[in-house]
C-alpha cells in the first residue's frame, strides 16, 4: 500500500475489519468531549435585547453605536448595576457583544452560566447603553448650548405672543390694509413655528433621546455553542477520524514486503512458488491464547486490515498441486539424500500451516524438519544432516530487515537457503469445509508435533 492511492475501498476495508476498535475509540472520544464540557467548557447561555434607534442613520453611525454598546464605559456601568460578587466590567467585557441589524436596531447580547443571569446581563447592558448614548448625544456635555436653546424657545414664544397682540390690535374692519396686516402676521407666526420645528429635528439630542429598548430580552432555552451535545459528538467524530487517518498513515509508512520478488531478494534466495492456505473471509486468525490475544480478538486487531480479502480458491486438489510442484523443484535442485530445514518465522500462522502441508505432500522426499525462528532474535539450529534450509513465510508480514536477519541466522547455522515459498490465505467453499474438517484437524496436530524440531 506504500505507493497505492488511498481509495474508498481502502477506507471501507478499515471500517469492515476495524469497526470494533473504531467504535471503542468513538466512545472514548465521546467521553473525552463530555469531560471537556464538564471541566473546561461548562454550558453557557446567551440572551439578546434589541434597542431601536429612530430617525435616519448612516451605516458608519450604526457601527459607532455598536462600539459604544460594548465599550468599557457601558459595561462598567452594567457591572455596577448588577452587583454580581467577584464580577467587574473587565470580566464582563468578554461576555458581551453587539451588532447592527436591519431597521436601525442594535442587538446587544450577554452570555452567562445560567439563563437568568444571561437575561439580566442583556437587559442591563441595553439599558446602560441607551442611557449612556442619550447622555452623549444630549446637552449634558454642553450646558451652554442647552441654555441658548432654552432662551431661543423663550424668545420665540414671546414673539408669538406679540404677534397675537398685534393681530388683535390691527384694524378690526374689513379694509384691505387690515386684512393684509393680519395675513402678514400669521405668515410670520407660521415661519417661526416651522423654523423651531426644523431646529428640533436638526438637534442630535432630540433623536438620540428617543432611543428605546424594545422590551426585555427573552430568556434563552438552550445553551450557546459549543453545547455539551456538540462537544460529545465532536469528540467521538474526532477520535474516529484520527483512528482512520492513523490506520492510513501506518499503512503508508509500512515497510513490510508484499510481493514474491521483494521477499526473495531480501532473503537472497530463489523463489520456488506460492502456496495457498484455507482461511476465512477476513484472513487467518492466530491460534495463540491469553489476555492480550483475547483483547485483540475482541477489538478485531488480530487480523490484518491492510491486505486484500482472501480470494476464492479451487478445490483441494488444485491446492495440493502447488505443494507438489514445490516439492518437485526441491528434488530437482538437491542431491540425495535430500534433507532440508524448513524455517518459519515465529507467529506466522499462515506460514506454519503451509509448512505442515508441505511436509505432508513431500512424503519423505525431500525430508523436511520444521523450525520456528524468532524474528526479533533469529537463531537457527546448527547444521546436522540437512542439505540446506527452505524459508516459508506469508506475504505482507515482514520487513526486509527482518527477513535479512533470518537469512543471516541460517548462514550462521551453516545452512544455505535453497529457496523461498510464499504462503497466502484463500477462501474455500462451505461444502468443502465440511468434507475436509477431519483432515484439517489431523494436519494441525501434525504441524504442532514438528514445530519442536522432530524429523519428518
Amino acid at each position: 500500500m506504500n505507493d497505492d492511492t488511498i481509495r474508498l475501498v481502502t477506507i471501507g476495508r478499515i471500517l469492515r475489519r476495524r469497526w470494533r476498535l473504531l467504535a471503542v475509540l468513538a466512545v472514548a472520544g465521546a467521553l473525552f468531549g463530555y469531560g471537556t464540557s464538564v471541566l473546561l467548557l461548562p454550558p453557557r447561555y446567551t440572551a439578546e435585547a434589541s434597542v431601536l434607534l429612530p430617525g435616519q442613520w448612516e451605516e458608519r453611525e450604526l457601527l459607532t453605536q455598536v462600539d459604544i454598546a460594548t465599550s468599557s464605559a457601558v459595561v462598567d456601568r452594567a457591572a455596577a448595576a448588577l452587583k454580581w460578587q467577584g464580577v467587574d466590567g473587565t470580566e464582563l467585557q468578554k461576555d458581551v457583544s453587539a451588532k447592527a441589524d436591519d431597521g436601525n436596531i442594535i442587538k446587544v447580547s450577554g452570555t452567562a452560566d445560567t439563563p437568568e443571569r444571561a437575561q439580566r446581563l442583556s437587559d442591563q447592558l441595553a439599558q446602560q447603553f441607551v442611557t449612556f448614548a442619550t447622555r452623549i448625544a444630549g446637552g449634558d456635555t454642553d450646558p451652554a448650548a442647552d441654555t441658548a436653546t432654552a432662551a431661543l424657545r423663550k424668545q420665540v414664544a414671546e414673539t408669538n405672543r406679540r404677534i397675537t397682540e398685534l393681530a388683535e390690535a390691527a384694524d378690526p374692519g374689513q379694509t384691505v390694509e387690515g386684512v393684509q396686516a393680519r395675513t402678514e402676521l400669521e405668515g410670520l407666526r407660521t415661519g417661526l413655528q416651522d423654523a423651531m420645528k426644523k431646529l428640533e429635528e436638526a438637534n442630535p439630542a432630540s433623536a438620540k433621546a428617543n432611543m428605546v429598548v424594545m422590551g426585555p430580552a427573552p430568556r434563552p432555552n438552550g445553551a450557546a455553542a459549543p453545547t455539551r451535545t456538540q462537544l460529545i459528538v465532536g469528540g467521538a467524530l474526532l477520535f474516529f477520524v484520527l483512528a482512520v487517518v492513523g490506520h492510513l498513515a501506518a499503512a503508508r509508512v509500512s515497510r513490510r514486503l508484499r510481493t514474491e520478488p521483494e521477499i526473495a531478494a531480501a532473503l537472497g534466495s530463489p523463489f520456488l512458488g506460492a502456496v495457498d492456505v484455507p482461511g476465512d473471509r477476513h484472513g487467518h486468525r492466530p491460534e495463540s491464547h491469553g489476555p492480550r490475544t483475547r483483547l485483540r480478538r475482541l477489538l478485531g486487531t488480530d487480523v490484518r486490515w491492510d491486505v486484500p480479502a482472501p480470494q476464492r480458491s479451487g478445490d483441494e486438489a488444485e491446492r495440493r498441486i502447488r505443494y507438489r510442484r514445490v516439492c518437485a523443484r526441491l528434488r530437482d535442485q538437491l542431491p540425495a539424500p535430500r534433507r532440508l530445514l524448513v524455517v518459519v518465522p515465529e507467529g506466522d500462522e499462515v506460514a506454519r500451516l503451509a509448512a505442515g502441508q508441505l511436509v505432508a505432500e513431500a512424503i519423505g522426499d525431500p525430508q523436511l524438519r520444521i523450525v520456528e525462528v524468532s524474528v526479533d532474535r533469529p537463531i537457527v539450529p546448527d547444521r546436522d544432516t540437512e542439505s540446506g534450509a527452505l524459508a516459508v513465510l506469508s506475504a505482507g508480514s515482514w520487513t526486509a530487515g527482518e527477513l535479512a536477519g533470518i537469512a543471516e541466522a541460517c548462514v550462521d547455522g551453516g545452512h544455505e537457503l535453497v529457496g523461498v515459498v510464499v504462503a497466502g490465505t484463500v477462501r474455500i467453499r462451505s461444502a468443502e469445509t465440511t468434507d475436509r474438517l477431519s483432515d484439517d484437524a489431523t494436519l494441525t496436530f501434525a504441524v504442532h508435533g514438528r514445530a519442536t524440531g522432530d524429523s519428518a
